[in-house]
C-alpha cells in the first residue's frame, strides 16, 4: 500500500510538472498578443483547466490506462514510467523546450512495460498507435484549422478598421484562450487519472478505469491547475513570439484551431500532445501571412523534440525499472 500511495504521489507531481511546462500552450498566445498579463492569465487558464473536471468524460484516462497489456502492468512499472516523465518533463522545461508531456508519460509507461516484459509484446497497439499517428495528425489538424479560420475571418473583416478589429479580437480571445484551456485540462489531467488507474488496477484496488475513486480526478484537475498556475515562462517565449509574431486576431484563431482538435481527439479516446496542437495551429496562423513569417529554424527544433521524446522517455524508463527492479522486486 505504501509503494502505491508513493506511485500515486508521483502521478500528481508529474501532473503539476505536466501543468507549468504546458502553461506556455495556455498562456503563450493571449499573453504575446498583450490582452492578458502573465499572471492574469494563467489564472484564467488554471481556472478552466479546473473546470474541465465537470466537462469531459473520462475517454483519454482509459486509453492511457490500456498502453501496456494488464498482466505486464505492476507497481514498479508505473512507477519507472512516470520518474522517467519527470526528468524528461524537466529537463526540456529547464532548456525551454516545449516538448509533449503527453507523450512522455505514454512512451515512459510503454517503455517501463516493454523492459519488464522482456519484448514489445506487452503493448496493447490499438491503444498506442493513434497516439504515434497524432504527433504528426495534431499539429497538421490544428495548423489547417487556424489557416481555415484565418482566411474566414480575414475575409469577414476586411471593411472593418484595424483598431475596430483589434478591439473587437481582444475581447474574442479570452473565449479561445478559455476553449483552449478546457481542452487542455481534459486532455493533459485525463492522461494523469489513466496512470493511477493502472497502478489502482495492479494493486487489485479497481477493475477499469469506470472505478475510478472521485478523489482521483479531483487531484488531477487541481495539480494540473496549480501547476498552470506556477508558470512556464521559459517557455512561453518560445510559444509565443519565436514561432511567428501574433496579433489578437491571430492569437484567436489559433486557441479557436487548437480547442477544436482537442475537443475531437478527446471524443475519440485519443491522447494527444496540447504542445503540438497548439504549434500547428500558430504556425497555421503565420502561414496566412507568407511562407516566411514562420520561424521554420525554430520549428524543426521542435520537431526534433517531439520526435526523440517517446524513444528518449522508453529508453529511459526502461532503465529506471531495472534499477527499481533489483531495489525492491
Amino acid at each position: 500500500m505504501t509503494f502505491l500511495i508513493l506511485v500515486i504521489v508521483l502521478a500528481l507531481i508529474f501532473d503539476f510538472i505536466n501543468g507549468f511546462h504546458d502553461a506556455a500552450n495556455s498562456i503563450a498566445t493571449v499573453v504575446s498578443t498583450k490582452v492578458l498579463s502573465p499572471l492574469t492569465a494563467v489564472l484564467w487558464a488554471a481556472m478552466f483547466n479546473f473546470i474541465a473536471y465537470w466537462i469531459f468524460e473520462l475517454k483519454v484516462a482509459d486509453t492511457v490506462s490500456k498502453t501496456v497489456k494488464p498482466e505486464f502492468v505492476t507497481l514498479t512499472v508505473v512507477c519507472a514510467g512516470l520518474i522517467a516523465a519527470i526528468i524528461w518533463n524537466l529537463f526540456t522545461w529547464w532548456r525551454g523546450i516545449p516538448s509533449s508531456s503527453s507523450h512522455t508519460l505514454i512512451g515512459g509507461f510503454a517503455g517501463a512495460g516493454i523492459a519488464a516484459a522482456g519484448g514489445f509484446g506487452c503493448i496493447e497497439y490499438d491503444k498506442v498507435m493513434p497516439t504515434i499517428y497524432f504527433i504528426v495528425l495534431a499539429p497538421v489538424v490544428g495548423m489547417i484549422l487556424s489557416y481555415i479560420i484565418s482566411v474566414i475571418t480575414l475575409h469577414i473583416v476586411k471593411h472593418s478598421s484595424p483598431s475596430k478589429v483589434d478591439k473587437r479580437f481582444r475581447r474574442l480571445q479570452l473565449l479561445s484562450s478559455a476553449a483552449y484551456s478546457l481542452g487542455h485540462g481534459g486532455n493533459d489531467a485525463q492522461k494523469v487519472m489513466g496512470i493511477i488507474a493502472a497502478a489502482m488496477m495492479a494493486n487489485g484496488m479497481i477493475e477499469d478505469t469506470k472505478h475510478i475513486p472521485g478523489w482521483v480526478p479531483l487531484a488531477c484537475y487541481s495539480a494540473i491547475a496549480l501547476g498552470t498556475l506556477s508558470g512556464g515562462w521559459r517557455i512561453v517565449k518560445t510559444m509565443g513570439q519565436k514561432i511567428t509574431k501574433l496579433s489578437p486576431f491571430e492569437g484567436f484563431a489559433a486557441e479557436t484551431a487548437g480547442a477544436i482538435t482537442l475537443f475531437g481527439t478527446q471524443h475519440f479516446k485519443i491522447p494527444v500532445s496540447t504542445t503540438h496542437t497548439i504549434t500547428g495551429s500558430i504556425v497555421g496562423v503565420g502561414l496566412t501571412k507568407r511562407i516566411s513569417a514562420v520561424r521554420w529554424g525554430v520549428t524543426l527544433q521542435l520537431i526534433w523534440a517531439w520526435v526523440l521524446t517517446i524513444p528518449v522517455s522508453a529508453a529511459l524508463a526502461a532503465i529506471i525499472f531495472y534499477i527499481l527492479h533489483k531495489l525492491i522486486d
